[in-house]
């Protein structure tokens, strides 16, 4: 006598191969989820380099013209103050901890699938 995941298989491939499509939806989905999450962090990593170069540029412009003209305007501090928030905002997005963990819906949809092969293991080997 057959395994019941055997006798499925042979009478009935549709609802096989169903599954495996579903399967390969659900793999697509969270792939392109973790992707999106991927290339967010990365152009934030991206633009807290520039925006950190551009700060550094910046206060070096400011202590010369400083320097230059022998005064202080708050102009020479809120402008490379801002590429400096820009960069810090930056930064801490790239380097956040990630919510969560990739792919979850598809590992319980594989526990569930084994917990119903082994239910139904144990049912058939009980007959």
């Amino acid at each position: 006598m057959l395994h019941p995941i055997f006798s499925t298989v042979l009478g009935h491939p549709d609802l096989v191969a169903e599954h495996l499509a579903n399967y390969a939806a659900l793999v697509r989905q969270e792939s392109a989820q973790a992707g999106r999450g991927l290339v967010a962090r990365l152009v934030a990593a991206l633009l807290a380099v520039a925006s950190a170069t551009l700060a550094l540029g910046l206060i070096g412009v400011a202590v010369l013209l400083g320097v230059m003209h022998g005064s202080f305007h708050w102009v020479l501090v809120a402008v490379p103050a801002v590429a400096v928030v820009i960069a810090a905002i930056c930064a801490w997005y790239a380097t956040r901890p990630v919510p969560g963990h990739g792919f979850d819906d598809l590992r319980s949809q594989l526990d569930a699938d084994l917990q119903a092969l082994r239910d139904t293991g144990a049912r058939h080997g009980h007959r």
